[in-house]
């Protein structure tokens, strides 16, 4: 989080809450909550999820590892990161390793923190933690789970700026870590 400025607008306060619907892909809470000038909101409704994860994987031959599969959200077809949330038992670390090899097969390398963003502050709870995995390599078969239907593909360094640029990366979760890398890389 950022650091807190002395002119900063104060936490709210929450007077009540309350489920509204708990599912594993969708709880939403609503709030009552006051406002450090004394007002008050009757009805704030926050999502709740777990912590989300991605990868940024990168080949010893200096290749990112992407995937592709459909969002029904906007049913379309996208490069993505390899992604995922993070189980109770689980950092992280563990679950971005965990999840780019059950999406991809994919294992190993050196691995760091890259950024972690808030997917929405104003009305979810988590965070999304994206991590750079550099030298990895091919060493298992994908393990999906029976909904996914993901394809692996291994995209040169060069290449990675036009699929932001043209929209073929269009999760703003994956396109921040990859453009992150890009400028620190200074690859055009």
């Amino acid at each position: 989080m950022s650091k807190q400025l002395p002119d900063d607008p104060q936490p709210w306060q929450t007077l009540e809450s309350e489920y509204l619907h708990r599912e594993t892909w969708l709880t939403i809470r609503r709030d009552k909550v006051k406002l450090s000038n004394g007002r008050t909101i009757d009805d704030y409704y926050v999502q709740e999820f777990p912590e989300w994860i991605n990868v940024l994987a990168i080949t010893k031959e200096r290749k990112a590892v992407l995937i592709r599969q459909y969002r029904h959200g906007l049913g379309s077809v996208d490069y993505e990161l390899p992604a995922g949330v993070c189980e109770p038992d689980e950092s992280p670390l563990e679950a971005a390793q965990r999840e780019l090899l059950e999406e991809t097969g994919y294992s190993g390398g050196a691995w760091s923190p890259l950024m972690t963003l808030s997917p929405n502050p104003a009305l979810q709870n988590n965070l999304s933690y994206s991590f750079l995995a550099e030298g990895v390599t091919l060493s298992a078969s994908q393990h999906l789970d029976p909904t996914e239907e993901i394809t692996v593909h291994e995209v040169p360094l060069d290449d990675l700026r036009n699929l932001i640029f043209e929209g073929e990366i269009i999760q703003a979760l994956h396109a921040a870590p990859v453009l992150k890398y890009l400028m620190q890389q200074s690859i055009p």
